[in-house]
């Protein structure tokens, strides 16, 4: 199985076995081995404002494209377009770098306490498929512009009105297929959406995990918007037809089941909810009762909506205390996520209870039966953590 014949006309390899992964970081958390999927010890999340790349969740659907030669890129973008372009990486970067600093979220993040309730399907991810990053590139109402879309257009003069990033990522559920999905077109040609064509993760050339050589970033919008190992970009009349757009990360009531979906009559998820974990202490921590506990975590929502406030229970809902929320959220712009830390004495056995609201009100519910679905998604009920004693030496 030669890797040299799955060569894209991008330049990138899409290698059909699993022999030549990158290296990771031992301390991540895996949920899938092929397909490599895994996030890092909740813990390590509220230590840094900017997550550090080796700790950065990953989300993958097939072996890892492999970039050979970074002068035989190319980025076709085509579609319903009056000047259809192909750009090399060395053009892109002549257009000029911006810098977003942005949180990225799995819609699936926190799946596990879902499956607990009832079986869903989907990796078994826990409260670390979430990160934040600094990522550098080029605007993409920039490069489109380049093909003759004015900026903050919501449709090209041919009909266009969606923008498909389109991998090559080969993944099973498109029958071999690249992975591809969509955003509507004034989400990319407006300039303060600030959608990015990334080549750049952390002031480094991305990753290969990451999405080497380039990758879309769009803020605020599920990670699975976000396509890694950009081979082409197409303006379509219509929302992409692939398979994770129209039968996958669709949000369904509770009491539809595999045997009565009708995926056609939910919209696919585009901005996600406001969501929050506690980072630390966990579950697996013991505390003595009357211990001074520093109760940590993230908090974030999406289309750029900043967190308002974070409320925390140190003894199962009782009582409540707003957290602080770290100054490191109002200094980057409105995509990242915000920390918080709350200081206050604990005596287990007890539930530690987070929640938080965003700028525009927005809630969590607080329990995930009353939002439970059939893939997982979209988990935001408040965060619980369960608190024992040391146990007693016999």
């Amino acid at each position: 199985m030669a890797e040299s014949k799955e060569k894209h006309e991008s330049g990138l390899l899409a290698p059909t076995s699993y022999d030549k992964e990158p290296p990771r970081d031992p301390s991540l958390i895996i949920n899938s081995k092929t397909p490599f999927n895994a996030e890092p010890p909740v813990g390590a999340l509220a230590q840094s404002f900017i997550t550090p790349t080796p700790h950065f969740y990953k989300r993958n659907h097939g072996p890892i494209p492999i970039l050979e030669n970074e002068e035989e890129y190319r980025l076709t973008i085509d579609g319903l377009l009056p000047h259809p372009i192909k750009l090399t990486l060395a053009q892109l970067k002549s257009l000029g770098k911006e810098v977003v600093v942005a949180s990225l979220m799995c819609a699936g993040n926190r799946r596990t306490e879902m499956s607990r309730l009832k079986a869903v399907r989907g990796v078994g991810w826990g409260p670390a498929a979430v990160g934040n990053a600094v990522w550098g590139g080029v605007p993409l109402s920039r490069v489109l512009q380049l093909a003759g879309v004015s900026q903050g257009a919501w449709e090209t003069h041919s009909g266009g009105r969606h923008v498909e990033f389109v991998s090559v990522d080969r993944c099973k559920e498109e029958k071999g297929g690249p992975y591809r999905a969509s955003i509507p077109l004034h989400m990319a040609t407006c300039p303060d959406q600030e959608v990015l064509l990334a080549y750049e993760m952390n002031g480094e050339p991305l990753p290969r995990d990451h999405g080497c050589p380039l990758r879309a970033v769009v803020p605020g919008v599920i990670g699975a918007r976000s396509v890694k190992w950009l081979d082409r970009i197409n303006i379509l009349a219509d929302e992409c037809q692939g398979f994770f757009q129209q039968l996958d990360y669709k949000m369904f009531p509770p009491w539809v089941d595999w045997d009565n979906v009708n995926w056609s009559s939910r919209s696919s998820i585009q901005d996600f909810p406001v969501q929050l974990a506690v980072c630390s202490p966990t579950s697996k921590d013991s505390i003595a009762p009357g211990s001074k506990v520093t109760v940590k975590g993230y908090a974030l929502s999406g289309g750029g909506r900043k967190i308002e406030r974070v409320d925390v229970s140190v003894d199962g809902g009782a009582t409540w205390a707003e957290a602080q929320r770290l100054p490191q959220e109002g200094t980057h712009g409105r995509w990242a996520w915000t920390l918080w830390s709350l200081s206050a004495i604990v005596n287990p056995p007890c539930q530690i209870i987070a929640k938080c609201v965003d700028v525009a009100s927005n809630t969590q519910p607080e329990r995930v039966e009353t939002i439970w679905n059939l893939r997982g998604v979209l988990n935001n009920s408040w965060f619980r953590v369960d608190i024992e004693p040391p146990k007693a030496r016999l």
